[in-house]
């Protein structure tokens, strides 16, 4: 069985002090993928020079950025000593331009290191404590939201007495509640998850359970928070030196745009250069932001309905050659989802599998074996965030992987079918059985609403609805839920679609509703010609209408072939592990095959 998340981690945190630290497989799996992200490259890239030309500018200027001279008042651009010119004032543009990058880094460091230190540690308390504890943290950043952040600062200047750094030390703790309500929220979601619950259990301390089991799945949203605060401190800082507040002594953005609009006659360009360079600097940050955000967590795969068109591996050999004319074709299918540990978390891991014209196809598995992805994939409904990172799906012939939505509708409904698990959840309560026949009716084939009305009211009584119009009146609550499946059933073969796909068709009902459920699709499945795939955890079930069954586990078929070679001789110590957990062999149908029958029995009391 596979080890879960939680207990992995927790097995690093018990083993004692000697323990090796987390392995640094996944920081250098998302440092690749930073540097495989061209917005990030270049970001960084431009980061990294400003900074750099900011940190030299005693070395690279030939004047200090308040050295006035009368001779060089409004130098044009390219005056010896002056590259970029000088201002009204006969101060050097170029070394005011270069010396007021070290004012917004140096704002940008202290407002947004404030505002993540205090509204980091203040989440993961308020988030994870809840209680008194959230309310007064609760309470404490709200009143400090209540605050007029600039007018504030405007006020509070006397006490600063002009000098920027205290200034952006008040500004931190103002943008502290922005990081705060993230943090908390996120810790809030995360402290119910089982691996938390369970380091709880094992007597980690609560500093180790934020550090090790929070921290990792907050640290995306922070770092794409803080890099909004980097700006909005430099925004900030640029805005009250253009407003004239703070000390006209330190070089800065804010003030050169200031005293270039003054002259904006005279030389527009004065104040060009300053605002170029502050909107390169807080872009810049923004973007390299988001790039840091999806390399920590693997987000840059592109997340598809169906997947990327990733394809087959052109050098690996076919699967299943025997059955090279199957109708559904599933080969070395893998699929992931994003994970907060960064990695991409594997769902299916090489799924292959077949589905012949008119047969029914078994896949069993215990719960979170991949069953219900594998049809989900199949279908083309799997979650946004569900990324196909290799194999392929094919509709008799026709590749799947990749197919644009578009066309995927035209095939769901037609040529592929579902049938739902929990048939009472998914029929809408809003709306009458009959109104819903027919939507689905015309969904799949184009025709009028009288005539999508009648073949409904034939579709109910073919699946043994006795009063089908009465039927048709009534609203999802007021039937069982045995007829409930069988409206699903009605709906999914109303375009007598080629394969339909069964997910625990009989799992909420009752066995005497759970034998006619089977008997109606083995009907359908006789009449229509329709291949069935039958998700399912019930080996009853398997035996009763199954031609061949395939056994999944950890996103895996571990074993396939026919029924009763299976139950007779199952080769895997899965399979046998999942036929002997089976405890009411008096449970299985009296007119499944007698030599399954015997073979679960076995299994049983083995």
């Amino acid at each position: 069985m596979a080890q879960p998340e939680g207990e992995s981690l927790l097995s690093s945190e018990l083993a004692g002090p000697e323990s090796p630290p987390a392995p640094t497989a996944p920081r250098r799996s998302a440092l690749r993928r930073l540097m495989r992200d061209p917005q990030a490259v270049i970001t960084l890239s431009l980061v990294l020079v400003i900074v750099l030309l900011g940190l030299s500018a005693p070395w690279i200027t030939g004047h200090g950025p308040n050295d006035a001279a009368l001779s060089a008042v409004n130098a044009p651009i390219g005056t010896p000593g002056y590259p970029l010119g000088a201002d009204q004032n006969g101060r050097d543009i170029f070394a005011r331009l270069i010396h007021s990058i070290n004012t917004s880094v140096l704002s940008a460091l202290i407002g947004a290191s404030v505002a993540v230190t205090i509204g980091l540690t203040s989440g993961l308390i308020g988030g994870y404590f809840g209680g008194r504890v959230r309310d007064v943290t609760e309470w404490l950043f709200n009143l400090i939201m209540t605050f007029p952040g600039i007018l504030l600062l405007i006020v509070l200047m006397p006490l600063t007495r002009g000098d920027f750094r205290v200034t952006m030390l008040i500004f931190g703790v103002l943008l502290a509640p922005v990081v705060y309500r993230i943090v908390r929220n996120v810790t809030v979601g995360v402290r119910g998850e089982l691996y938390v619950d369970a380091a709880r259990v094992s007597g980690l301390t609560t500093s180790r359970i934020l550090g090790r089991h929070i921290m990792p799945v907050v640290r995306g949203p922070v770092i794409i928070s803080a890099a909004f605060l980097m700006g909005s401190a430099i925004g900030v800082q640029a805005g009250l030196a253009f407003l004239g507040v703070g000390s006209s002594e330190v070089a800065s953005f804010g003030a050169m745009i200031s005293f270039g609009f003054l002259n904006l006659y005279v030389d527009p360009l004065q104040f060009v250069w300053p605002a170029l360079l502050l909107g390169l600097l807080t872009a810049s940050l923004v973007l390299l932001g988001n790039s840091l955000r999806d390399a920590l967590e693997g987000a840059r795969p592109r997340p598809s309905k169906v997947g990327a068109a990733v394809g087959p591996d052109p050098d690996a050999g076919p699967a299943h050659e025997e059955r090279g004319g199957a109708l559904v074709a599933l080969r070395d299918l893998r699929l992931t989802y994003p994970h907060p540990s960064g990695e991409p978390k594997p769902v299916l891991n090489g799924v292959s599998l077949t589905l012949e014209a008119g047969e029914t196809l078994g896949l069993v598995g215990e719960s979170g074996s991949g069953k219900t992805q594998t049809a989900f994939a199949v279908l083309g409904v799997l979650p946004a965030e569900a990324t196909v990172t290799h194999g392929s799906i094919t509709l008799d012939g026709r590749e799947l992987v990749g197919l644009p939505e578009r066309e995927l509708r035209a095939l769901r409904g037609r040529d592929i079918a579902y049938v739902p698990q929990e048939p009472m959840s998914n029929l809408d309560p809003s709306f009458t059985i009959g109104a819903q026949m027919v939507e689905g009716i015309r969904a799949a084939e184009a025709m009028s609403r009288v005539r999508a009305r009648t073949r409904a009211r034939e579709l109910l009584d073919r699946v043994g609805i006795a009063e089908p119009e009465r039927t048709m009146g009534l609203y999802p609550h007021q039937i069982s839920g045995g007829m409930a499946q069988r409206v699903l059933i009605a709906r999914a073969v109303a375009s007598r679609p080629r394969v339909l796909i069964a997910d625990e068709p009989t799992t909420a009902l009752d066995v005497t509703i759970q034998a006619e459920i089977l008997d109606l699709l083995r009907d359908l499945q006789q009449e229509m010609g329709m291949a069935i795939l039958l998700v399912t955890h019930n080996f009853g079930v398997v035996a009763d209408i199954c031609d061949r069954m395939a056994v999944m586990q950890e996103g895996r078929v571990v074993e396939s072939g026919a029924v009763l070679d299976v139950f007779r001789d199952p080769r895997h110590a899965y399979t046998r592990r999942l036929l002997a957990s089976i405890l009411d062999e008096d449970a299985v149908r009296e007119d499944m095959p007698r030599a399954a029958a015997d073979t679960m029995k076995g299994s049983s009391h083995g």
